[in-house]
């Protein structure tokens, strides 16, 4: 073994010791430089803290409401074993005359639904997917409808008691839907800001027993090179999707993203 010369010593002093006085270690290269100063850390201040707190509840959207999917059998709780156009049928045929809130659908969408034995090509119920969103388990069902305008409709259902609870539902003009864990998160246009889009991620709630949209933000998107296009088709996009049985994917294919036509 060979012994250290004085410039190892001096190295290993240099690494030791960091201290201004040291300067010239390394021939002046590599030397420590200041970053600027550190603002000073501030607390957050509470504005008005004169002003009352309200007492009256905000308008109620339906964030939280959940409804039990009447006719609806479940073998063993298994969302498999039911067929997702039916679980629509059996809400409109609940709720034939609604046009808003959570059983709302566009009158032509309705008839479309109905017709979905008959006239599968034109059936708005789009392919469903599968996925653990409540943490007990056993998979959800989550279903997307097209609508005019570039509208689609979003539900879950959840199996229990040998039947399905939906636990979400939304309507929104989609850019595109995602699974990411146990968050359901959907991408939305923004009509009233140009160049941004909506990020509502909606996660599963214990105490409300129903889907919530726990994270919403307003994200800038980059134009397209091409210059601006109109509002992107939507499209229901799962990454691990679990397929149905009869599924083209069910073999293990990994699935691909779902395009989804405007209606027509």
């Amino acid at each position: 073994m060979r012994a250290r010369g004085p410039h190892s010593a001096v190295g290993v002093l240099c690494a030791l010791v960091l201290t201004p006085a040291l300067g010239g270690c390394g021939g002046g290269q590599g030397g420590l430089q200041s970053a600027g100063p550190t603002p000073a850390a501030v607390g957050p201040v509470r504005l008005w803290p004169d002003l009352a707190p309200a007492t009256n509840p905000p308008v109620d959207y339906g964030e939280s409401d959940t409804q039990r999917v009447p006719g609806i059998e479940v073998t063993d709780n298994d969302v498999h074993s039911v067929d997702a156009v039916a679980v629509v049928r059996a809400e409109v045929r609940a709720h034939p005359d609604t046009y808003s809130g959570a059983d709302g659908l566009y009158e032509e969408t309705a008839r479309a639904i109905e017709a979905c034995p008959t006239a599968p090509d034109a059936c708005p119920v789009m392919r469903p997917y599968y996925r653990d969103l409540t943490g007990n388990g056993r998979d959800e069902l989550i279903v997307g409808i097209r609508m005019p305008e570039q509208q689609v409709g979003v539900r879950v259902y959840l199996a229990e008691n040998g039947g399905l609870t939906r636990i979400m539902s939304t309507v929104d003009q989609v850019i595109s839907v995602e699974l990411a864990g146990r968050d359901l998160i959907m991408r939305v246009s923004s009509a009233g800001i140009p160049g941004y889009e909506y990020r509502t991620a909606w996660s599963w709630d214990e105490q409300q027993h129903s889907m919530l949209p726990t994270r919403d933000e307003i994200v800038r998107v980059r134009p397209s090179r091409t210059g601006p296009s109109a509002v992107p088709v939507p499209r229901l996009v799962s990454p691990s999707a679990t397929p149905a049985p009869d599924s083209p994917t069910a073999s293990g294919e990994p699935a691909d993203p779902v395009p989804v036509e405007p209606a027509r």
